[in-house]
């Protein structure tokens, strides 16, 4: 079994019960007739059968070709943007390398966090550069619904060893090291919603419940809040890592504030 066949499999499994992509109303009639996806009463989350018609230039002969001739015999039930129907994994991969956003998120991983998978779906989503798991190897992967074979996972395996690389990475502003933003409650945090963000720099969160770590709150640079209005004083730390990475678009993206 290719590994477009085996992520085939995980990701009809992953999103058997849940999506929010579709397809354009008659996209999959018009298909039919100019070549393409065979029509198909799953919504594009789900998956689209086998290619119907003449294949897409150079697949199965041009070697530099993103499709997959596996998934255009086969279908591909992939959890993908429908741009990348029928490309070969290591090909998405790329796509997505050429145009990555500059923002990296770190999370602590001491006791097993639960909400990594989470946080590597969403720095998926929004293109984040690299995710970096500090603390202990193994994470659930389940909650990352196989987003994390498209998205770039480092492992620390301490806080010092992750603050080593942020300042030797040469991937901050002019080349230097990448800043550390702490995303905490703590004294002296300023507002998210106010501060201005690096274009470059890295994001880093602690665990659910004891936030960062004494480590962790001594290599930040600066700390950041999320504005709440209810009665907790805290959220959960993916919806956290969410939300500080959707301002980071709002800001680098689309210019807002």
């Amino acid at each position: 079994m290719s590994d477009e066949q085996e992520a085939n499999g995980l990701d009809a499994q992953a999103h058997s019960g849940a999506g929010t992509e579709s397809g354009e109303p008659g996209a999959a009639d018009a298909s039919v007739a100019t070549g393409g996806p065979t029509p198909t009463p799953e919504q594009t989350t789900w998956g689209v059968g086998p290619w119907e018609g003449p294949w897409p230039e150079g697949a199965g002969t041009d070697p530099n070709s993103p499709f997959d001739v596996e998934l255009l015999e086969n279908g591909d039930t992939r959890n993908v943007l429908d741009h990348y129907r029928y490309w070969r994994m290591d090909a998405i991969v790329a796509d997505l390398d050429s145009r990555r956003h500059k923002f990296h998120v770190a999370i602590e991983n001491w006791q097993h966090d639960l909400n990594i998978g989470s946080i590597v779906r969403t720095a998926n989503a929004f293109l984040a550069a690299e995710v970096h798991i500090i603390g202990h190897r193994r994470w659930n992967r389940r909650g990352a619904m196989v987003t994390d074979r498209y998205q770039h996972v480092r492992h620390h395996n301490t806080v010092e060893e992750f603050v080593e690389w942020a300042r030797t990475c040469g991937l901050g502003a002019g080349g230097g090291a990448l800043p550390i933003i702490g995303i905490d409650n703590v004294e002296g945090c300023q507002k998210i919603e106010t501060f201005n963000m690096p274009e470059s720099c890295v994001f880093l969160f602690g665990q659910e419940g004891p936030g960062l770590s004494e480590a962790a709150l001594a290599a930040s640079q600066v700390f950041l809040e999320i504005s709440q209005f209810g009665s907790t004083r805290s959220i959960n730390a993916s919806a956290a890592a969410a939300i500080t990475m959707h301002c980071w678009v709002e800001q680098h993206v689309f210019g807002r504030r």
